[in-house]
């Protein structure tokens, strides 16, 4: 496999930390769990209280045992709504969120957990078949990616991450050696004209994964994603 020539990032940037990534989730996750598994200790204390509570005829004692009751249930109140907070960040980023208004009628997802937000651009719309030259309609919509970056996440770090689908390259066998390599192509020629509509070289880097990230059919495959972290 060659992603050792495309699979890194051109420019000053580096790696994504995917490593980080998948630990912050990992952390989350494990704290999550940590936390139901409290929840359900104390529920069972709680019940306890509670029978131990009925069980006394004594009012002092009554007093004094709905007292760590109600402290009992609620440290569970709190302890569900910080459960479902969790939960809210591990949940998957929605598909065609718009998380920038600048974005509007592009579809973008944003991720909580790592705060990158992702531009998904269809390959079919950039580019024609086999090719890696802009379509004219096209720059109206880098366009609008360029704008919003260089707006509202200036001196962001961002990279576009070229896709294809699975179909091995045949018409432009002359351009390309395989679906990597036209992969690379695209994603340097988005980052390109980002560059050149004023988005600092220094912050945006490329990467290619050619058919090896496939989406759900070959027309949803054929992508440019530009990810930027907006923290």
């Amino acid at each position: 496999m060659r992603l050792g020539r495309y699979g890194l990032i051109v420019g000053m940037w580096g790696a994504l930390a995917v490593g980080g990534t998948v630990g912050c989730q990992s952390n989350v996750h494990d704290e999550n769990l940590a936390l139901h598994r409290q929840n359900r200790e104390l529920q069972d204390r709680t019940r306890q209280l509670e029978a131990e509570r009925d069980s006394r005829p004594d009012e002092g004692q009554l007093t004094a045992m709905q007292s760590q009751v109600t402290a009992a249930q609620g440290e569970i109140a709190a302890r569900d709504a910080k459960i479902k907070e969790l939960e809210g960040q591990l949940r998957a980023p929605t598909p065609g969120q718009a998380s920038d208004p600048g974005l509007s009628g592009i579809e973008t997802s944003f991720n909580n957990a790592t705060g990158e937000m992702t531009v998904n651009l269809p390959g079919d719309v950039l580019f024609d078949s086999g090719k890696a030259t802009l379509k004219d309609s096209a720059r109206a919509t880098l366009n609008k990616v360029a704008a919003a970056i260089k707006k509202d996440y200036a001196g962001k770090q961002v990279i576009v991450v070229g896709h294809t689908d699975t179909d091995p390259i045949n018409r432009t066998k002359d351009k390309w050696e395989d679906n990597l390599d036209l992969s690379a192509g695209r994603a340097r020629t988005v980052r390109q004209y980002l560059i050149d509509q004023g988005v600092p070289t220094r912050s945006i880097g490329a990467r290619a994964y050619g058919e090896t990230s496939p989406r759900g059919n070959k027309n949803a495959s054929r992508r440019v994603e530009v990810v930027v972290a907006t923290r």
